[in-house]
């Protein structure tokens, strides 16, 4: 059962609990701070694939099926996987699962998805429309770069404010069965253009959206910064962070004490060369399953308010003069039974 609070939010009576999660990851993610909490990284970026796109599949492969195994699951008792990634009709997504055989809900959210899929996924478990969902979602700074800007081969100067398209995936295996991690809120995000057309900065392109999202859920739970031990945006880098903390800061609430974002937290700037930090669906999705979950099952935090962040960005809206509008949704992860 769930209880709608105000315009945008859910509190899920009914606990979903995170089973099982996988995080798979390229040899740079490796290299990077928390590169040790990784279930598997890549030596080769090209994963033994023929093409980037393929090598994005590999990820999403490799983190769903540590995450089944954790689960102590099989495909076949999967109901449904919500799934999606950057690509030009989530291409990675569709090659990534189908050898699962299971229902597939493609989603495209930008560098959000993972807050879309765990908020549909656990939505649907708790609906009783499922006993079990797989939440999945990947990125390749190649097949990014590819896809949205130049070919790598170009070797264009990237400006301080880019962020680096993380190459990786993270899944997560939702149940009623009881665990170390549920989801008991969840606030879903609106679209907000803040009309900027810079395609580099990520993280201003989105910081508005995790402003309001953040904002709305705080309105409808009747909570404040410190009901949280964490505060964790997605993808917003160390520019983003600013501007988040400064529209927060606008509202009366000030996040900064406990505010952190994947994408700071991924690489190691200084030797690293990542410019404002990391981005890409892959981005909030591993870093979710490698360090805020694992963070949660010890018990250093009870309560996470996971926000992934999302810029719309497209190559034709893009290539014909438009903004590039953000999108955020946040999803509450609780400390389960012992």
């Amino acid at each position: 059962m769930s209880q709608m609070l105000g315009k945008q939010s859910i509190k899920l009576d009914t606990k979903v609990y995170i089973m099982g999660a996988g995080s798979a990851v390229g040899p740079k993610e490796g290299e990077g701070p928390l590169g040790a909490c990784f279930d598997h990284v890549f030596e080769d970026p090209m994963a033994q694939a023929d093409s980037w796109e393929e090598a994005e599949s590999e990820l999403q492969k490799e983190a769903a099926r540590i995450a089944l195994k954790k689960a102590k699951l099989k495909p076949q008792e999967l109901r449904y996987v919500f799934a999606g990634d950057l690509l030009a009709q989530s291409i990675a997504s569709s090659f990534g699962v189908e050898d699962l055989q299971v229902p597939l809900f493609g989603l495209f959210g930008a560098c959000s998805t993972m807050g879309e899929s765990l908020s549909l996924g656990a939505m649907t478990v708790a609906g009783g429309y499922a006993g079990h969902v797989l939440c999945l979602t990947s990125s390749h700074f190649a097949s990014a770069e590819k896809e949205f800007r130049f070919p790598l081969g170009y070797g264009n100067q990237r400006p301080l404010s880019a962020s680096w398209t993380v190459t990786g995936s993270g899944a997560c295996v939702l149940g009623l069965e009881r665990g170390k991690v549920c989801i008991t809120g969840i606030t879903t995000g609106k679209i907000v253009d803040k009309g900027i057309k810079d395609s580099l900065n990520m993280g201003a392109c989105m910081a508005g959206a995790a402003a309001d999202t953040i904002y709305h859920h705080f309105h409808d739970f009747e909570r404040n910064p410190e009901d949280y031990d964490k505060i964790i945006t997605g993808d917003l880098g160390s520019v983003g962070r600013e501007i988040l903390c400064k529209l927060l800061g606008e509202k009366g609430y000030d996040i900064a004490p406990n505010h952190t974002d994947c994408g700071i937290l991924i690489y190691d700037p200084e030797t690293q060369d990542t410019h404002a930090g990391g981005s890409g669906c892959g981005c909030a999705a591993s870093v979710l399953a490698a360090h805020i979950l694992p963070e949660l099952t010890k018990g250093d935090w009870k309560r996470v308010l996971f926000v992934p962040t999302g810029a719309l960005l497209s190559k034709v809206s893009f290539a014909e003069g438009n903004t590039v509008p953000g999108i955020a949704h946040a999803v509450v992860l609780e400390r389960g039974v012992e």
